[in-house]
């Protein structure tokens, strides 16, 4: 499994995830996220927001509105001599800050800042304009034509233009591309002859003069503006040494990425830091706060704020958490429901998981409700399917709510032809049922395995947990193939169809259903809502029924952030990512 692809990898926008593993304090190591691939993150099993559906700030926790710090003399004197720099915490990213080649959520929270897209959506989850001033759509729902702002630039103030738009969506039809991108699911006319080495260039693709392009599909895709209006490489940096089959050089410029968003990559420090400077060119203009440093050293979050080494970061919205929060006395708090999931990635390679009534039993035999809800004081709920309560597309009509239940867990397994033997260990020829569970270092998943391991031992189940306090060492371990379950969250999701995208990139390849595929490509094919709607009320009873993914939780989150900042704003689609060009120190 490709590291690139290990999380959800759907090429959307230029948009926020707000990726946020959290500490033993119930807090968010990292915070807002804007990343150009949906990519997930590590989900500690009780209180991290994650961000790529359509998240509005909502009631969470003990609050339901807004809070504004009342006294910024209580500020640490290190955040209050800060003149022109803002810190945010951030889970340590592998370097790979390239859009479509990231690694993980953490690199694309970097390169969010360090790129732009032709498109991206605003409060109500409509397309709008960034790089591209407007668009055409045919009638037949298959030609798109962008026609871009004149004299964009890129960071190094060479020309944007539509020649490096072509390069971009090319080069995603390489043979040898093995990133997140979902562009090539698209099906752009002749992408397949190029993929194949037939073309020499991808006939649907067509640059009609330096601010114009048009892109022709061979079906209609309701996902397919904000696909294609994603990142732009440059050409000219990106694509000197480009050759048909051969992508490999473009990992060496990962360190010295070229890009036109509002800032540019100063320096990074593995587990340290990276250091961000303002984009003179970026075609907004430049941003009012000179750096921007993402603080990647391990700690606690609730230190890092109480001292001011982190102006900003993220919270469960527990009472506890909120009141704590206020009485700092110098940050302003926003509430926040994220639209992401959480879920558990079932090895389906491993025969005991392959057969459906185990991966039932395991659900209905684990107390999610105590690890979700109760452990996080109520900011988090139960989640049935992939999709957020705030997404349109949203039903609980049905679904299995899959309420703890062990004995009809224990029915399950003895119908699978799993029997407990002498030692209390349930055995299928000659095999023990075993489940090497995958966590990342938290205080709820300490919460996780301690639950878990009553839950399923009380089932006959061998549980043996693995905990890892460096993402990018889980991630590896995952590819290698060694585990059973391990937890994730979605990035924030802009569309419902990016809910299912790790079926498609790579990160889950042994889930064949024929209706699964019918249903999902049915959904797409049209951009009228309410058929949209009913279609994908099918595919949540199909997946809530089959679980080749364990859904987990849905989470309450709350903001908090040094009452300096202005003009600090979050969207329901693109998180932090649009304001915070603006983001000045009072």
């Amino acid at each position: 499994m490709r590291k690139s692809t290990i999380l959800l990898s759907a090429l959307l926008i230029a948009g926020s995830l707000l990726l946020s593993a959290c500490s033993d304090n119930g807090s968010a190591n990292n915070s807002e996220g804007v990343v150009t691939p949906a990519t997930a993150t590590a989900d500690t099993g009780g209180t991290e927001a994650a961000a790529s559906t359509s998240p509005a700030p909502v009631p969470g926790g003990a609050l339901s509105e807004p809070f504004t710090a009342t006294d910024l003399s209580k500020l640490p004197a290190v955040a209050q001599n800060r003149k022109d720099t803002i810190i945010v915490g951030l889970t340590d990213p592998s370097g790979a800050f390239t859009p479509y080649f990231q690694e993980s959520g953490y690199d694309g929270n970097v390169s969010s800042l360090l790129y732009a897209s032709l498109v991206t959506v605003d409060d109500k989850g409509v397309p709008a304009p960034e790089l591209a001033e407007s668009w055409d759509v045919s009638e037949d729902q298959l030609t798109y034509t962008f026609h871009l702002h004149k004299d964009l630039k890129f960071s190094d103030g060479s020309p944007l233009t539509a020649e490096d738009v072509a390069f971009t969506w090319t080069i995603q039809y390489d043979k040898t591309y093995d990133g997140g991108s979902s562009l090539p699911s698209l099906n752009v006319k002749g992408g397949k002859a190029y993929k194949e080495g037939t073309a020499k260039s991808i006939e649907g693709i067509k640059v009609i003069d330096p601010q114009t392009i048009s892109v022709t599909l061979e079906q209609p895709n309701a996902t397919a503006l904000v696909v294609l209006g994603s990142n732009v490489l440059s050409k000219a940096y990106y694509g000197k040494d480009y050759k048909f089959g051969e992508l490999e050089y473009i990992k060496k410029l990962h360190e010295k990425p070229l890009g036109d968003g509002p800032y540019k990559l100063e320096k990074f420090i593995p587990g340290q830091e990276v250091r961000l400077v303002a984009n003179e060119n970026y075609f907004k203009g430049k941003p009012k706060t000179e750096h921007f440093i993402y603080k990647t050293s391990e700690g606690d979050v609730w230190q890092f704020l109480e001292t001011g080494e982190v102006d900003y970061a993220s919270f469960s919205a527990t009472e506890e958490n909120i009141e704590k929060l206020k009485g700092l006395g110098y940050v302003n708090i926003i509430p926040y429901t994220p639209s992401n999931y959480g879920y558990m990635q079932v090895n389906l390679k491993h025969e005991q998981l392959k057969d459906k009534l185990v991966r039932q039993a395991i659900v209905y035999g684990l107390d999610r409700q105590s690890i979700y809800v109760d452990a996080a004081q109520g900011a988090g709920s139960i989640a049935n399917i992939p999709a957020s309560p705030i997404s349109w597309s949203y039903t609980e009509e049905g679904i299995n709510p899959y309420k703890y239940d062990p004995e009809k867990a224990k029915q399950l397994l003895d119908e699978a032809g799993w029997t407990v033997g002498s030692n209390g260990i349930r055995e299928k020829a000659g095999k023990p049922l075993s489940i090497h569970y995958l966590g990342s270092k938290s205080k709820n998943t300490d919460i996780f395995i301690a639950v878990a391991k009553e839950n399923f031992e009380a089932l006959g189940i061998e549980f043996q947990p693995e905990i890892f306090a460096d993402f990018n060492s889980l991630v590896s371990k995952v590819e290698g193939g060694d585990y059973d379950l391990v937890s994730f969250s979605t990035p924030m999701l802009t569309d419902p169809a990016d809910g299912f995208m790790q079926f498609f990139d790579g990160e889950i390849t042994d889930y064949e259903n024929p209706k699964f595929l019918e249903l999902y490509n049915k959904a797409l094919a049209t951009t009228d809502i309410e058929k949209r709607k009913a279609v994908y009320k099918e595919l949540y009873q199909l997946l809530n029924d089959e679980l080749p993914i364990i859904f987990t939780s849905y989470k309450k989150t709350v903001y908090a952030y040094n009452g300096r900042i202005q003009n600090l704003t979050v969207s329901p689609f693109i998180g932090l990512a649009g304001s915070l060009p603006d983001w000045t120190l009072q």
